[in-house]
């Protein structure tokens, strides 16, 4: 299981460990997907420096990124304008056939859920325990934790 793409997401919150985890994946897709709801805090143009931040510190990297917009269609149509083409809604919006028309007309993509993920925050890559537990993640070794509640799994 992983992302959009066949991927393995991880659920990151700032540049410095999205690129940590990045440099570690290597050649691995990687799917880096916002905290829920984060395109109401962090905004798309917040999310999409932070993407092209780690993108910068690990160009090696083969990454897609999605921006959750949580139950928000307008943040969902904000970000489709500021260039994210991989977006997260929940279904049960009103508005979430409309969105999903709009991102359908340029070139992007709204999923229904988050997909299975593993949330970096708190995840310290520096040492060897952390390390091992992406590696396992990227891997595919280790059961989705559920990133929702913070879980590391």
């Amino acid at each position: 299981m992983g992302g959009a793409g066949g991927q393995r997401a991880l659920v990151t919150r700032g540049a410095a460990e999205a690129a940590a985890a990045l440099r570690l994946a290597g050649s691995v897709p990687v799917l880096l997907l916002s905290a829920p709801a984060a395109a109401g805090s962090l905004g798309p143009r917040g999310w999409r420096a932070l993407v092209a931040a780690a993108q910068a510190a690990a160009p090696q990297a083969a990454v897609d990124d999605a921006l959750c917009c949580g139950d928000a269609p307008g943040h969902a149509l904000a970000a489709l304008r500021a260039g994210c083409r991989l977006l997260v809604l929940e279904p049960d919006c009103p508005a979430f056939a409309a969105v999903q028309a709009a991102a359908a007309e340029c070139g992007a993509v709204v999923l229904p859920t988050r997909p299975p993920a593993l949330d970096l925050h708190g995840l310290d890559l520096r040492k060897p325990g952390g390390r091992a537990l992406l590696a396992q993640w990227l891997a595919g070794e280790s059961p989705a934790p559920d990133d929702s509640s913070g879980a590391k799994g």
